[in-house]
């Protein structure tokens, strides 16, 4: 299986298969493009998905120093469209479009680049249409829904030579890039383990019905690559995180990821040896929650070094002095890093550095954006005119760390802990191969 997936990767690397979902697109160089958008020094861009996410892009389109016009505002519930343009009138350059259907956008050979704030199961998919037709990505977390997803992003980005900017974006926060190389430099010594957390308290959930589909709502277009099903109450807004694998992938893709990343770029390591989760539904037994709300994961790698991802989404008690972050530990002293700054003490426990962030990123609310998200779209945009060579969240970093929530999601489903191939992340376990991929409605799959 994993001589087949090799093969695959390098069919679609050298052009020899690809995935078809509309129709493909020259690529032209990150260099030579450059030059097309230094001529006229303005990007049109797409959003994509008008939901609680959206609002993050406001304030990096609305600056004029951006120098972005807001081609088309996409969402398939027609008054989350209407709100954004409502919210953005006379704010914003550019004369925005409102569509229901993406692909409108993307034939427009106009647009550069598409923000993709949609459901999990659109994410990977949506990223690949708009590369076949040569559009950039600002794509949200999770990267992909599944395993599969991640090698196909991956290969589908050197095959159309587009960029993709994965959207965790505390990536481009100064102050943990500081920590980061601080720690790499020795700064609490030889680093063996991290502790990533989230903890909320997030209610109880309807238990989903069939109903009418809401007004408005292109329930078709909605699912997408997603098997078809009938509409079932308060499934598009929200509440399909929690309302199955087709759509979602649970807390620990949802906000997990964040976290993830930052311990596996502190301890410097790239897949693990060993997995082994645990995790169940603890609390409202009887509402309409269908996967496990709290998990505990440990991540064993090369070299002795563990990650451990502890995820309360019903249960806000500050474990670790604070709702979400990472701990790091070394030899010599740890290292507490959030969205408000990062602490240091030493091998005793004693604090001896304190840097307090003036950022203002959000913590669990829903929505968020902020400072962070900020620096992270100008780095997009700075790459896309070719004034930085290297995006600050590549897709093949992105998706490193996305394994790391898939191989959670995986361990729940199967009951089992596994080994895994440290130096491409596949798995042993035949049960945990069966969920690498998943089922595509007919016309989506990516066609090999």
């Amino acid at each position: 299986m994993r001589s087949s997936r090799r093969s695959f990767l390098r069919n679609v690397a050298t052009g020899a298969t690809g995935v078809v979902l509309g129709s493909s697109a020259m690529a032209m160089s990150a260099k030579s493009y450059s030059r097309v958008i230094g001529a006229n020094d303005r990007l049109q861009v797409a959003f994509m998905g008008c939901g609680r996410r959206v609002s993050a892009y406001y304030n990096m389109v609305k600056d004029s120093k951006n120098n972005v016009d807001l081609a088309y505002i996409c969402d398939v519930m027609k008054k989350q469209r209407e709100r954004v343009a409502h919210n953005l009138k006379g704010k914003v350059s550019g004369d925005a479009n409102l569509i229901n259907d993406i692909r409108v956008a993307l034939e427009d050979k106009k647009v550069d680049a598409v923000f993709n704030a949609t459901p999990d199961h659109w994410h990977a998919p949506g990223a690949w249409l708009a590369m076949e037709h040569g559009k950039h990505v600002y794509l949200e977390k999770p990267c992909t829904h599944n395993p599969a997803e991640g090698e196909i992003l991956v290969a589908l980005q050197k095959k159309y030579d587009r960029l993709i900017q994965m959207g965790n974006q505390q990536r481009s926060s100064d102050y943990t890039k500081a920590i980061i190389k601080d720690i790499h430099n020795g700064r609490i010594g030889d680093v063996y383990r991290a502790v990533a957390f989230y903890s909320n308290n997030r209610d109880s959930v309807v238990v989903p019905k069939p109903a009418p589909v809401p007004q408005g709502l292109d329930w078709d277009l909605w699912q997408g690559p997603a098997p078809r099903e009938e509409y079932k109450h308060n499934t598009w807004d929200y509440n399909w995180h929690w309302y199955g694998w087709k759509w979602g992938t649970a807390e620990s893709g949802n906000n997990g990821t964040h976290e993830l990343d930052v311990a596996r770029w502190a301890l410097n390591v790239d897949y693990p040896e060993y997995v082994d989760v645990q995790a169940a539904k603890r609390h409202y037994k009887n509402d309409g929650w269908e996967m496990y709300d709290t998990a505990y994961a440990s991540f064993r790698f090369p070299d002795d070094k563990v990650i451990a991802w502890d995820g309360k989404s019903r249960n806000s008690h500050k474990t670790y002095g604070g709702d979400r972050g990472t701990v790091i530990y070394g030899t010599d002293g740890s290292v507490f890093v959030d969205r408000n700054g990062y602490k240091v003490y030493d091998r005793s426990g004693k604090l001896i550095s304190n840097n307090k962030s003036d950022g203002d990123e959000a913590g669990t609310a829903l929505g968020g954006g902020g400072s962070m998200t900020d620096a992270h779209v100008i780095n997009f945009f700075d790459a896309i005119r070719g004034k930085t060579n290297e995006l600050n969240s590549p897709i093949e970093m992105g998706a490193k760390s996305q394994m790391l929530t898939h191989y959670v999601n995986i361990g729940y489903r199967i009951k089992k802990s596994f080994e895994v191939d440290p130096e491409n992340g596949g798995i042993f376990d035949r049960d945990a191969m069966k969920l690498w991929g998943r089922e595509y409605e007919k016309g989506w799959s990516p066609k090999v």
